[in-house]
């Protein structure tokens, strides 16, 4: 069972609500924090909105990967303390611009609905959970966003499964294996959570 007390604290929760996975972090890491975060996240999110607003996410060759691409240019500030007056809305724009996209490509291949609704339900409560955990101090381990994809792993996999044709398929399981990691994940960090939320508070400060 989850051992809440194993998770550390996180040195920004704004950080943790970006839910950056592996390549976002290793992005993050070549510049050690100097790069400002919100800039390049706009500027990611502005490029991936246009070219799916030209229709990129119906195209059947590579070019489906450029707005997952496109909003890699906010992976190197992931290692910014997200310390800036406006940096709360970094996680805002990357959940509303991986969301977009999945629903386009989803849209655009007639992916059935229930497969839609599915994947985006899964990370819709994954962020939610994220939030309220780190709200009551009862934080995600470290390896759940890398187990989760992360935001440019999961809209890269959906790319993937465009250009290879299978689409439906990559939805199907990208959504099974969602719904069942956060679900146990979730239910098992709050069954091993303290009732009092006192001592959940306390917990979250001895790491």
């Amino acid at each position: 069972m989850t051992k809440v007390h194993m998770a550390p604290v996180p040195r920004s929760s704004v950080v943790t609500y970006r839910d950056d996975g592996v390549l976002a972090r290793g992005m993050g890491l070549l510049v050690a924090g100097q790069l400002p975060p919100l800039p390049p996240a706009i500027a990611g999110a502005f490029v991936t909105g246009v070219m799916l607003f030209l229709g990129v996410a119906g195209a059947d060759g590579p070019s489906v990967f450029a707005p997952a691409v496109a909003l890699l240019l906010a992976g190197p500030g992931s290692s910014h303390a997200h310390d800036g007056r406006l940096d709360w809305l970094v996680p805002p724009i990357l959940r509303l611009t991986e969301y977009g996209f999945i629903a386009c490509v989803g849209f655009a291949w007639d992916v059935p609905k229930v497969l839609l609704f599915a994947l985006l339900g899964a990370m819709l409560f994954h962020h939610y959970d994220v939030v309220y955990r780190c709200r009551q101090h009862v934080y995600p381990p470290a390896w759940l966003a890398s187990a989760g994809l992360g935001w440019e792993g999961r809209m890269l996999l959906i790319a993937m499964g465009v250009l290879l044709g299978v689409v439906t398929a990559v939805f199907a399981l990208a959504a099974l294996y969602l719904v069942a990691l956060f679900c146990w994940e979730s239910i098992t960090c709050w069954l091993a959570a303290p009732r009092s939320g006192v001592e959940a508070a306390d917990l979250g400060g001895l790491d």
